[in-house]
């Protein structure tokens, strides 16, 4: 009998439980608005462009008020930041904390709806003992000043740290902080934790890739096909760095004590060119990186140390920042152009979204001359097969009707197992002909493979 990945009968219950409300489910994708350019456009365009998409939170590096105005009664969330430098201040003097909500905050809130303050940014990895020091008390500051006017129930306040601040983060398992900022941390958690905001971090596949620079290594960082990666003290197989990464944060917090404090992914993402000696910038990795990472997130499968929900996330970044200093790949991370075009699509536009759920497509009609389906090619092993099955079903589709008293379960092949499960991959991720190859094992067919009572979903072979 073919054999279901260990962990895929929990995901399936959990991604497709009928309480999760698909309309709403958008809320944990975000973007960073950064502004370190000349021709960027201006703010009330990026806030037409911004309520054409799914995104449903943004980023601001600071709190530039033409921009928070232009958000205003758009229902998006707003993220603003203090500037490392204002760290002394906002530490050392309460009055300025108070001037820093009443002149950032007060005039916009509630019309623009800002939910999160982020005091400074990286301060930890600095390498500025004296603003790591001051961190804690900045932001106990700004907390009283929102106490103050009646907002410190409704604006969080954190700060955002880079993956630096772990020692460890192989395997996911072992993941912890560096002993050398424990103490700091303790204290910065225990705040997150009597506040309810969230640990915000910035985890990049990209970074981990460009250390390691193999094939295997880039499928596993782009959410393609892969043999996956084994912590060997839980025995959970990895199937893409972003969860990796992800759960290395989570069990560093765990390790001291602060498991329940929130996760939040400040930022992520990949760049789509750089110079000619930089190893993984490209339009076709960075499109497979954020659409796939995408349509995990709308999976609601989650990681395997957090299922069934998916981590707020805010995607690097909303357009290019050409006078970013540093390689070229620094300066192009935009999913959208100045002109407001995109970059690359990676399924953002409310018209052109993936579902925020996998779900089974409507077949055609039987008139349709663009009805294509996934199958295993011919002399495919079963040992190539069944990692088929396992990537699959563990991708949060629906696997149920090849389990045991489903419509697909007969004939109890692997090989009619894996071609099923392949499909119904290919059908649910936007029918990309990129997520019909599985190692090469795969192809497209015009020739419906559904018998009797088991239907495989079909549709377009073009996007």
């Amino acid at each position: 009998m073919a054999v279901l990945p260990s962990a895929v009968a929990f995901l399936l219950l959990v991604s497709f439980s009928p309480t999760v409300n698909i309309a709403n489910s958008q809320s944990f994708i975000g973007v960073n608005y950064g502004q370190v350019a000349d021709n960027l456009p201006p703010p009330s365009a990026t806030a037409k462009l911004l309520q054409s998409t799914s995104i449903q939170k943004v980023r601001l590096y600071g709190s530039d008020p033409a921009i928070i105005k232009a958000l205003a009664n758009t229902g998006i969330g707003i993220v603003i930041g203090t500037a490392n430098g204002d760290i002394p201040a906002l530490a050392s003097d309460p009055s300025f904390a108070k001037n820093w909500i009443n002149t950032n905050v007060l005039p916009f809130y509630p019309a623009s709806k800002i939910i999160l303050i982020n005091v400074g940014n990286e301060v930890m990895t600095s390498g500025d003992q004296n603003l790591m020091n001051k961190l804690l008390p900045a932001m106990q500051n700004v907390q009283n000043a929102l106490n103050d006017v009646s907002l410190g129930g409704e604006i969080k306040v954190s700060t955002v740290h880079s993956m630096g601040v772990l020692k460890q983060s192989e395997p996911p398992s072992s993941g912890s902080f560096d002993p050398s900022y424990e103490d700091l941390m303790k204290g910065l958690l225990g705040f997150n934790n009597a506040t309810a905001s969230p640990f915000a971090i910035n985890p990049y596949p990209y970074f981990a890739y460009r250390s390691d620079t193999r094939p295997e290594t880039l499928a596993f960082c782009l959410f393609q096909q892969n043999a996956g990666r084994v912590d060997g003290n839980t025995k959970i197989k990895y199937m893409n760095m972003f969860d990796a990464q992800v759960d290395a944060v989570f069990s560093a917090l765990n390790s001291i004590g602060f498991k329940n404090v929130e996760i939040v992914v400040a930022e992520t993402g990949w760049p789509y060119k750089g110079d000619d000696n930089e190893i993984g910038p490209s339009i076709e990795n960075a499109k497979a990186y954020n659409g796939n990472l995408i349509a995990h997130l709308r999976s609601m499968v989650g990681t395997p140390l957090m299922p069934g929900k998916s981590v707020d996330t805010y995607l690097f970044a909303l357009y290019d920042e050409d006078l970013k200093p540093g390689p070229g790949s620094e300066r192009s991370f935009g999913l959208f152009k100045p002109d407001l075009t995109m970059a690359y699509d990676v399924g953002l536009s409310k018209s052109s979204q993936t579902p925020a759920t996998p779900k089974t497509p409507t077949n055609p009609s039987p008139t349709s001359k663009k009805a294509t389906w996934c199958v295993p090619k011919s002399g495919v092993s079963d040992a190539q097969l069944q990692d088929n099955l396992d990537y699959a079903c563990g991708r949060g589709i629906d696997c149920s009707p090849i389990e045991p008293g489903g419509a697909c379960f007969e004939p109890n092949t692997l090989a009619s197992h894996a071609a099923y499960a392949m499909n119904l991959f290919y059908q649910t991720s936007d029918k990309n002909p990129l997520n019909c190859d599985f190692s090469q094992s795969a192809t497209l067919s015009s020739n419906n493979p559904s018998y009797n009572a088991c239907t495989y979903p079909s549709g377009s072979g073009s996007n």
